[in-house]
């Protein structure tokens, strides 16, 4: 059995931000805000810049970070890996901040993808099975990485489980 974690507000939160430019107009987009308005800026022109992501600023425990430490006390940091839509350029930056986090899994089980599509992530799935894991617990803040990661382990019939993190949006809800 093996778990794999997001990183981007889902082990951790940080302040990083996509910039995107057009016509010579900048804009800063969030981790959080990037799987929902991302594609529809790429699709319109903008050109983006990831080189922030490559480091890990600000960084504070997301809302799946106790469960990443609980998984790493039942089954041991060789069977946990982080799994980023960010460069592998920032692989030693999330090594690092976790590392100050108390956290310590190898550097090798932490990928940078470099692709925020749910198809990569079910790609590296696909990956894992292959490497002969057969039990598998999957999150992402992402939907779409979710849904796409369930259906490679339904397709495949691995075991296991792809679940949404959520950070309790009734701590910025409107009352009203």
């Amino acid at each position: 059995g093996m778990s794999a974690f997001d990183f981007d507000e889902t082990v951790g939160i940080s302040d990083n931000y996509v910039i995107a430019e057009k016509d010579g107009e900048t804009k800063r987009i969030s981790s959080e805000d990037w799987p929902f308005v991302g594609e529809n800026m790429v699709n319109e022109g903008w050109k983006m810049d990831f080189t922030d992501f490559n480091k890990v600023t600000d960084g504070r425990p997301g809302p799946l970070m106790d469960k990443l430490r609980n998984r790493i006390d039942k089954f041991g940091p060789e069977n946990n890996y982080i799994l980023t839509a960010r460069a592998s350029e920032s692989e030693t930056s999330i090594h690092s901040w976790l590392k100050e986090q108390g956290i310590d899994i190898p550097l090798e089980n932490i990928t940078g993808l470099g692709n925020s599509t749910g198809a990569a992530k079910a790609q590296w799935i696909v990956e894992k099975f292959s490497e002969g894991y057969n039990d598998i617990y999957f999150v992402d803040d992402a939907l779409p990485n979710v849904k796409a990661v369930a259906d490679v382990l339904q397709q495949l019939d691995i075991k296991g489980s792809s679940v949404q993190a959520k950070i309790q949006f009734s701590k910025n809800i409107n009352p009203e």
